[in-house]
């Protein structure tokens, strides 16, 4: 398979979104007004409801008057009411109009809000306004959708179409700016506070304002998407996320990050997310009204209400409200839609949302977490739980920085979390952490010292860790743990858990996500205490299974499927030493290894499938094997053959289809090596393998005697005392190369300091290009085990900088041949800074925020650094000691 490599694209900015509640909230967002043309809908739409306004009065079979004083929960300054002063139609035109209200009424102004609640309600569809908005500080007009039924729970789990607002229309700030935005947006997710929106602003070209004529608005909604016009012209979309998987099948991410849903399963009872169509797939209603105030106009422009602006009343004039239907499929609205080039396009009209990227699943591969050790790591916030004190970190001279607890006269508990409500630092993500891998070798440490004991002399110190949300727990004084030791004052002290010592005591492993360290519960006050190398951990490697080396892996016996032969184990020459042998005789047979609970002997012993799916990209099964006798029938080929989970996936590979590409030779040892990847390819599940075959084919094997030695599952890319990848030091890894993608030429070793001694250096001529590091086809790296605090880091050089003087410096990292990728500049490194010309300097990216920008680490096999696509002819750089690893 060649890799294709593609096209460039350029970091999108995207605008942010200031804070809404129901039916409003800000969204400052900059209009591209380029390449705007009108597109009429397309002629499947059919009209099924409409009301012009052609009556004497308001149709009380299309609409209903909500009558309140409640302020719409966005403290607005208005009461709706059914009075005819606040709505009524006049020469074909609805009229709702913003009043000052008489003294001592509960609110300051009159209005009205007319909803079709159980009168006109629907699912999918185009529906469209044509409407003159008022004008104003403090003027706040909306044509919107709340769902029939709350399917998925109060507001705004099962959802809000925002289809038309505006604030404060015609409004003039300091800079001498007239307010002329119109604004769509959609409320989902999770119950308020803690809910989400996202949507986008737009004003009309030429400097037209909404509140000087009739305009018409509309979405089209169908399953999975809505779009918003203004005038016919498609200025946003909206869409339901899209779950990105890995090689592996598994949920890693999101391919596009849009709405989302949170319910309890009606099955399972559980609380859980939902990144499908929901909650916008339910019939709604719709709703015209006229605020006066509120948190969103009041927040922004010239700020509050400006009553002058209403002494004579506000209008909100509409022409008609028309409701069409996709004739080409009514069920899902799809097949007539109203698009132009760029409405699926971050860069344009696609709006980025608010879904919460799925936690990759557990690998089962061991894995450490650092939770402190002198740096705040964001995933995991120092806290103090109920005593409103807030921990710092602090410089000590024995151990530098520090974090720092106080307990005051409230009884409280501190330590880290890793929990929604309390991530605040934008980097930062929830990330429970599964301890299940290092059960038998894992621990928990840190070191703390006491720098005020509690007033409370005699108040115990406590551990406590929590999982799954806080269901689950363990809680032990800290002279339970290996020390056995009290705090002493002044003196830093290292504790030690096992990690199977706090399962033992209560904890599920699988998800932890609260450390606390504290004196105990209301009686700590006074204390004050430092804490630092706080970590799970275990010595870990590389998952590797070892069959046979010498001797019988008593898990994996030796066996013989069918012919009746017990295979024996023998001693060959000196670089081999004992090894296994098989002997085929009539009966036709396999042999090899196997690891099933049918087959083991020796007492005690238990089967043991590998799981080798933490070392699928880069991980091969290997064995030498000798012919001593050739089958009877020389013809024969031999046969690797590989199961899984008691036989429900297998693999069946020739001999000569190895990486060694060789046939077996009589009397000669030779290498065997067949890489996973390919093996899953060929149907192998490789997350239970428990047979391992070599023999000649099913019924010509008469005759064949044959040894083997040295049978193995590893990544031959990862050292024993290593934990990740080397892409580049002093050479590129195995299986990779320096690399000129477009421009032609032979990037080359030159020899640098005494530092870094060999190093890449890469040379950008007139042809536009980009340069970096390459696998071979069919490679790829697997980084998915250290995801949890891994990095990708690489030195650069500049030698001689590009001719172009405003050009950047990019980082980009690709993986399964292109489907997926992550790009930054340099200067958004942790480091933080741009190249300086003859400076050797260092650039790290977290694996996290390469993931949550897109990219499958489980497959990757393109890392590039180069100044901006276009713009870097002339520039001279090198690259040494590049790594994706842990700190």
């Amino acid at each position: 398979m060649n890799k294709a490599i593609g096209k460039f694209t350029q970091l999108c900015a995207l605008a942010s979104l200031a804070s809404l509640q129901g039916c409003g909230g800000g969204v400052e967002t900059n209009t591209d007004t380029s390449n705007i043309y009108v597109q009429k809908p397309v002629s499947d739409w059919e009209m099924i409801w409409s009301d012009e306004f052609d009556g004497s009065r308001i149709d009380s079979n299309k609409w209903t008057h909500e009558v309140n004083c409640l302020g719409g929960g966005n403290d607005e300054k208005q009461c709706y009411t059914d009075s005819s002063e606040n709505s009524y139609i006049a020469d074909g035109v609805l009229n709702i109009v913003a009043l000052p209200s008489a003294d001592g009424a509960e609110q300051p102004y009159s209005s009205a809000r007319l909803i079709s609640q159980h009168k006109a309600d629907f699912k999918y569809g185009r529906f469209e306004i044509k409407a003159k908005l008022p004008s104003g500080q403090g003027s706040w007009p909306a044509f919107w959708m709340l769902p029939t039924d709350a399917t998925y729970g109060g507001w705004p789990k099962s959802g809000e179409i925002d289809i038309l607002e505006a604030v404060n229309l015609k409004t003039v700030n300091d800079e001498g700016i007239v307010e002329s935005q119109i604004h769509g947006t959609l409320h989902y997710g999770k119950e308020s506070p803690d809910n989400s929106h996202s949507g986008k602003a737009y004003a009309i070209p030429d400097g037209i304002n909404p509140a000087d004529d009739f305009h018409t608005y509309a979405i089209e909604w169908q399953e999975g998407e809505i779009r918003w016009y203004l005038d016919d012209y498609l200025y946003a979309t909206q869409r339901q996320s899209q779950v990105r998987y890995n090689s592996k099948d598994q949920a890693v991410g999101l391919a596009h990050q849009g709405w989302f849903a949170e319910y309890y399963d009606l099955i399972s009872g559980e609380l859980s997310t939902h990144w499908d169509a929901a909650p916008f797939d339910q019939r709604f209603f719709m709703i015209i009204n006229f605020a006066v105030g509120g948190n969103w106009p009041e927040n922004v422009n010239n700020l509050g209400v400006d009553a002058n602006a209403f002494t004579n009343g506000q209008r909100f004039e509409v022409d008609y409200v028309r409701v069409y239907q996709c004739n080409q499929n009514p069920d899902t609205g799809k097949g007539c839609e109203t698009i132009r080039a760029g409405y699926d396009s971050l860069d344009d009209a696609l709006v980025v949302g608010k879904a919460p990227i799925p936690s990759p699943p557990s690998t089962g591969i061991a894995q450490n977490l650092t939770i402190f050790s002198g740096t705040l790591n964001p995933n995991w916030p120092a806290w103090d739980c109920c005593g409103d004190s807030n921990p710092s970190i602090v410089n000590d001279v024995d151990k530098g920085d520090v974090m720092e607890f106080v307990v005051g006269e409230t009884a409280t508990v501190n330590g880290f979390i890793s929990r929604e409500a309390n991530i605040v630092d934008p980097e930062g993500k929830v990330s429970p952490f599964d301890a299940s891998p290092i059960i038998d070798s894992g621990f928990l440490s840190f070191d703390m010292k006491v720098v005020s004991p509690p007033n409370n002399t005699d108040a115990a110190w406590v551990l406590k860790v929590e999982s799954v949300g806080g269901t689950e727990f363990s809680e032990l004084e800290l002279n339970f743990s290996e020390e056995g030791l009290n705090p002493v004052t002044g003196q830093w002290q290292t504790y030690t858990f096992p990690v199977q010592q706090l399962v033992d005591a209560g904890l599920d492993p699988s998800a932890i996500d609260v450390v606390m360290i504290f004196p105990a519960w209301g009686v700590g006050e006074g204390a004050v205490y430092q804490v630092t190398n706080l970590e799970i951990a275990a010595d870990i490697s590389s998952p590797k299974l070892m069959v046979f080396e010498d001797e019988e892996n008593t898990s994996w016996p030796m066996w013989d499927c069918c012919g009746g032969s017990l295979p024996t184990i023998e001693m060959d020459d000196e670089i081999h030493g004992s090894v296994a042998q098989f002997s085929i005789g009539a009966e036709p047979t396999v042999m090899g290894f196997i690891s099933r609970e049918a087959n083991i002997t020796v007492p005690d012993v238990q089967p043991a499938p590998f799981d080798a799916t933490g070392i699928l990209a880069n991980g091969v099964i290997q064995f030498d094997m000798k012919v001593v006798d050739m089958p009877n029938k020389a013809e024969a080929a031999w046969v690797f053959k590989t199961e899984s989970n008691n036989a429900d996936t297998f693999a069946q590979i020739l001999l000569n289809e190895s990486l060694e590409a060789s046939a077996p030779v009589k009397g000669e040892w030779q290498t065997y090596t067949f890489k996973l990847s390919d093996l899953a390819n060929a149907g192998l599940d490789v997350s239970a393998i428990d047979v391992l075959m070599i023999f000649p084919t099913w019924g010509e094997g008469e005759g064949a005697v044959y040894r083997v030695d040295n049978v193995t599952v590893y990544d031959p890319n990862a050292s024993d005392d290593y934990i990740g990848h080397v892409l580049f030091n002093d050479k590129a890894k195995d299986q990779w190369s320096i690399w000129d993608c477009c421009g032609g030429s032979t990037p080359t070793i030159e020899n640098d300091d005494t530092e870094h001694g060999l190093t890449a250096e890469f040379i950008i001529g007139s042809t536009a290009t980009v340069m970096g590091l390459k696998a071979a086809d069919d490679v790829y790296l697997d980084a998915s085990n250290l995801l949890a605090n891994g990095l990708v880091q690489f030195e650069m050089k500049v030698i001689t900088a590009s001719s172009d003087p405003d050009s950047t410096w990019v980082f980009k990292i690709e993986s399964g041949d292109v489907d997926t990728f992550a790009e930054f500049e340099l200067s958004a490194s942790q480091e933080g800074v741009a190249p300086v010309i003859g400076q050797w300097q260092t650039y790290t990216f977290s694996l996290q925020s390469l993931f949550d920008a897109g990219l499958d680490i489980s497959q990757i096999d393109v890392l590039m650094v180069f100044p901006a696509w276009v713009t870097g002819e002339g520039a001279v750089y090198r690259l040494d000691n590049v790594v994706i690893t842990t700190p």
